[in-house]
Formats: C-alpha cells, sequence, structure tokens
C-alpha cells in the first residue's frame, strides 16, 4: 500500500476545507482537484416508496397528535469512532428508523406542529473536493449516497437539507428532543428534562404493540437466525477444530448475507463459558462431552431483530445428567409460554418458569428452603441459580422499548401484538461449592420469540427445534 506526506504547500488541510481528510492523505494539486471536478454523470434515480413507509406515517400522524402545537426532533446519529479514523459501521436511531424508515446517516426527523421534514445530508456534490477527499462522506470513499429527491420518494416524507436543520430548530416554542443520539441536536436545542423524558416515554411505549408488518419483519429475521443455527452445526467439525470463534464467525456470515447484521453481539458459550450471562468473548474451545449455549439474533435489513437461544450437545447427544438438567429447563420454558397471554401480567411467564425451576432446585436439593419458601419475593434464594428475568419486548432493539413507564411495560398486562422472549436459564458457576461437583460449570438456557395473539401465543422461532430427541435428530441431519 502506497503513502505518501502531503506537500502542504499543495493540500488543503481538513481544517480549512471542513473535509474529513488524514495527515497521511496524497497531496491534492489545484489542476488535479479541477480536473476531478469535471465530466460526471451525476443523475437522480427514480426510487420505489419503500416497504413499510405507510406505516411510519401513520406512526408520525399519532405521534404528532399527542403533542399539538409541539416541535418534535427525532435525531437518526452519525458515525461513531471504533479506533482512531476508522468508524464502525453505521446503525441508525431506532426512534428515528421507526417514524421515517430512513437508514442513513446525520438526518434529523422535525415534527414541527404536525408537520413533518425530513433534514438529511445528501451526497457529495461535484462542486468541491468532498465527493473525492472526504473519508466519511465522499463518495468515492464510501459509496453513493441518495439525494434530497430519492430519500424523499423512497420514504414518502418531505426532505430537506441538512445545512437548513439550524434553522428549523430555532424560534420559540415548546420543543422536545430524543436526547443522547445527536450532540450536534443536543447542543442546538436548549434541554427540558421534563419534556424530553416524557418525549422519550411516549415514543417507546408505541412500540409496545407490534403491527402485522413489524411481525412480518420479525418473522423473517427468526427463519434467518434459524439458518444460521444450522449453518453453525453443519460445519461441527470446524467448530471442534476452531472453537467458539467458528461459530460466531458461520453465524455472522448468514446474518450479513440475508440480513443487515446481528442483532447483538452473539454468545457463544462453550462448557463454562455458559454460565456467563453476556460472554461475547467467544474465545474458547468447544469440548466434547460439554454443552455449548447459543445465544444469536439475526437483524433483518428493515432492522428488526431475532434474539434466540439454544444449548447443545457438544457430543450431539446429551449426557444423563445433561437432559435432566435440560428438561428442567425446557419444562420451565413451556411454562413461561403458556404464560404468553392477553390479560396476563408481563411477569407471568417469569413467575411461571421460575416456579417450575424453584421446585426443581428443591428436588436436587440444593435450596436452603423450600420452594415456596425461595419463591417468596422477600427470599428468592433460588435465584442463585437463575440469575436473571425470563422475559424482555423485542422489536427494532433486542431490548425494545426501554424507556417505557414501568406501568406500561415491567408492571402491565400483555397484550395482543407484544413480542417477548422467554429464555429461562439455570446456571452452575464452576467455583460454586454449593452445588455437587458435576453440576459445577454447566449452564443452559431456551430462548424464543413470542407473539401474545387472542388465543395461543405464537412462537415465531418455532422453526428451531427445543426437546432434547428434536434437537439430537436436528444436530445429525444438520451435521449429516
Amino acid at each position: 500500500m502506497s503513502d505518501q506526506t502531503p506537500d502542504s504547500s499543495n493540500v488543503s488541510t481538513a481544517e480549512s476545507t471542513g473535509l474529513a481528510v488524514e495527515s497521511h492523505d496524497p497531496a491534492v494539486p489545484a489542476a488535479y482537484s479541477a480536473f476531478m471536478r469535471t465530466g460526471w454523470d451525476d443523475h437522480d434515480v427514480d426510487l420505489p416508496l419503500q416497504a413499510g413507509a405507510d406505516r411510519a406515517a401513520e406512526r408520525r400522524a399519532r405521534l404528532a397528535a399527542m403533542f399539538p402545537g409541539e416541535r418534535l426532533v427525532l435525531p437518526g446519529g452519525g458515525y461513531k469512532v471504533r479506533a482512531n479514523d476508522t468508524d464502525y459501521r453505521f446503525r441508525v436511531d431506532t426512534a428515528h428508523v421507526y417514524f421515517t424508515g430512513n437508514q442513513t446517516s446525520d438526518a434529523v426527523l422535525v415534527i414541527d406542529d404536525g408537520e413533518a421534514v425530513l433534514y438529511a445530508r445528501p451526497r457529495s456534490g461535484r462542486e468541491n473536493d468532498e465527493f473525492f477527499r472526504d473519508r466519511q462522506y465522499g463518495q468515492l470513499w464510501v459509496g453513493k449516497r441518495p439525494s434530497l429527491r430519492e430519500l424523499s420518494t423512497s420514504l414518502g416524507l418531505p426532505v430537506r437539507h441538512i445545512d437548513e436543520l439550524p434553522a428549523a430548530l430555532a424560534g420559540s416554542g415548546k420543543t422536545r428532543v430524543h436526547r443522547g443520539v445527536s450532540a450536534e441536536v443536543d447542543r442546538e436545542v436548549s434541554g427540558d428534562a421534563t419534556l424530553d423524558g416524557d418525549f422519550a416515554r411516549v415514543i417507546s411505549e408505541m412500540r409496545l404493540i407490534k403491527d402485522d408488518w413489524e411481525i412480518e419483519q420479525l418473522q423473517e429475521a427468526c427463519d434467518i437466525t434459524a439458518l444460521g443455527f444450522g449453518d453453525s452445526v453443519a460445519e461441527w467439525n470446524r467448530v471442534l477444530e476452531f472453537g467458539e470463534r467458528w461459530i460466531e464467525g458461520t453465524f455472522f456470515r448468514r446474518a450479513r448475507a440475508m440480513g443487515n447484521d446481528i442483532g447483538y453481539d452473539s454468545i457463544v458459550g462453550g462448557g463454562s463459558h455458559a454460565t456467563t450471562l453476556h460472554w461475547i468473548d467467544n474465545d474458547g474451545p468447544i469440548t466434547p462431552g460439554t454443552m455449548v449455549l447459543l445465544d444469536m439474533g439475526v437483524e433483518g435489513r428493515g432492522l428488526y431483530t431475532a434474539d434466540v437461544t439454544r444449548t447443545l450437545p457438544v457430543d450431539g447427544r446429551y449426557t444423563p445428567l445433561q437432559r435432566d438438567l435440560y428438561e428442567l429447563v425446557l419444562q420451565a420454558q413451556n411454562a413461561g409460554i403458556a404464560a404468553c397471554r392477553p390479560g396476563l401480567a408481563f411477569a407471568a411467564p417469569h413467575d411461571a418458569a421460575m416456579s417450575v425451576l424453584a421446585h426443581g432446585l428443591e428436588s436436587m436439593g440444593l435450596l436452603p428452603v423450600s420452594a415456596e419458601e425461595a419463591l417468596d419475593p422477600d427470599s428468592k434464594v433460588y435465584s442463585r441459580w437463575t440469575l436473571h428475568g425470563t422475559s424482555h419486548m423485542l422489536g427494532l432493539d433486542v431490548h425494545d422499548c426501554g424507556q417505557a413507564a414501568p406501568e406500561a411495560y415491567k408492571f402491565a398486562t400483555l397484550e395482543p401484538g407484544m413480542v417477548l422472549t422467554v429464555e429461562p436459564g439455570l446456571y452452575f458457576q464452576d467455583d460454586d461449592l454449593l452445588v455437587p461437583e458435576e453440576l459445577r460449570g454447566i449452564g443452559i438456557r431456551i430462548e424464543d420469540d413470542l407473539v401474545v395473539t387472542d388465543d395461543e401465543p405464537r412462537n415465531l422461532s418455532a422453526s428451531l427445534p427445543r426437546a432434547a430427541d428434536d434437537v439430537e435428530a436436528w444436530m445429525e441431519r444438520e451435521r449429516r
């Protein structure tokens, strides 16, 4: 790779041009700059209205009706530094994409007294050096961004240049901002903790009930996720050779090929790593005789994500002890799934699953008190081996609707259209002296994605086997 130190007499610095350039970039003489600005065919294309645009318009209308006469500001966010001059791949803010469908960086949605306008950064023109010199936005560096007209046509939304945003945010009037997404917007508009906090709550609670289109997006993400699990098992010889890293990479390949990305860092916990709830180092071996816990989810191209966990026997067959423990967790999950019904409390799946696990731990002689005493909210000693809640909402975020008020989420009742996980687990740490030695280092979790309906819950991830016999048969088929 060739490199050239710029000649300060021939190159404009980032400070003087506003371009995202580096000190090691080659010199750009005036003749080169002038020549680069000529002879290009830069034209718009006619883009169709993207899927879901009508739903986004309905959401904007509902949001505006909740805050009549107010200005509402929802930034999409920008790039985040990974190391020095390299950024992470951009992923737009969840609330912004929910109300716009836009996935380009640096855009801001402004709804002012019911009128919605997207302020966006279009692709580079040819009147300056940005298109061939700017490392962050230049077309020849990072690809072609849509024009303002192309964005407007595809989103079904008026779009103006981002340079017009300050004027749109100026002036009096009650303004609410979705904070913490764009430092520039946060600086531009003075904050009001009460107004902004209430705004964050509302836009989070609006996502609690998914419409049919959103559920289709989640179903697609779950279907691709199941394929990714199958890919991992199909390459089991490589898994045994390279360990957790191979599964992580194999699943990521499927996520990128058919979706947008992974919805969260994959958890590949071989052996005792399965007892670490968010094990994402994924650098350990996959050892015969043990199990491996796989908690992985594909984020679809509409940015809705799956969240699925299976605990697999490395040898393809559970040992008698592994099977007994697995069946206990499965029984707990089945109880939790059965409690995903409208009118029941959000906590009902957790309570049902924990009751099964607590009684199972009692039968194993592990609890210092009876199961009923352990289940008392003032005790919960069983939690030493269960650790976490059984459910969370799922959607555009893997832990969706996180800023909803407790009475609308944690302490609410389930309604048709809610999508939540059911994921009980048992975790025996390898240094836990209160359990028999043969249990130490075993972690088991089973997780599926459930839609609450008017009747039986719908399991979006049902294509991936759960029962022990089915898991073993599936592994044999995939490996073959």
